[in-house]
């Protein structure tokens, strides 16, 4: 079973939307269920700070044993931190993917953030897995 905290918002491309101290900012990540179906995570290409992406647009890349994947930016937004820890461990997205593995900040509408998947919504679209 998959870990889905109920405080995070989802994509329906398995991504998480997390709330930071900062008012209008959200770490930006992927799921525990994504990481699992991606398997050991060995690369991860992000955008740099300042960087600006509309809902949906392609943001990075993530490169696992098995495959190569885009990385999707569930609300537009601007880039205001980028995880550093990432480049030297990108196998934090499997063992801390709601913590040490975030991948970007991201300044958004709390809006659009709040029209995502609440957690039961993301859990019904995996099947109740």
């Amino acid at each position: 079973m998959s870990s889905i905290p109920a405080d995070l918002r989802y994509t329906s491309d398995h991504e998480y939307v997390k709330a930071t101290s900062d008012a209008g900012v959200y770490a930006i990540g992927i799921t525990d269920y994504a990481q699992g179906e991606l398997g050991d995570i060995v690369y991860l290409e992000l955008p740099k700070k300042g960087a600006k992406f509309a809902a949906h647009a392609t943001f990075g890349t993530i490169e696992a044993v098995k495959a190569v994947s885009e990385l999707f930016c569930p609300v537009a937004g601007e880039v205001v931190e980028v995880n550093a820890r990432l480049d030297g461990e990108p196998a934090l997205v499997n063992t801390e993917p709601y913590e040490g593995g975030w991948m970007i900040k991201l300044r958004a509408e709390p809006a659009a953030v709040s029209a995502l998947l609440d957690s039961a919504a993301y859990t019904k679209l995996l099947g109740g897995k």
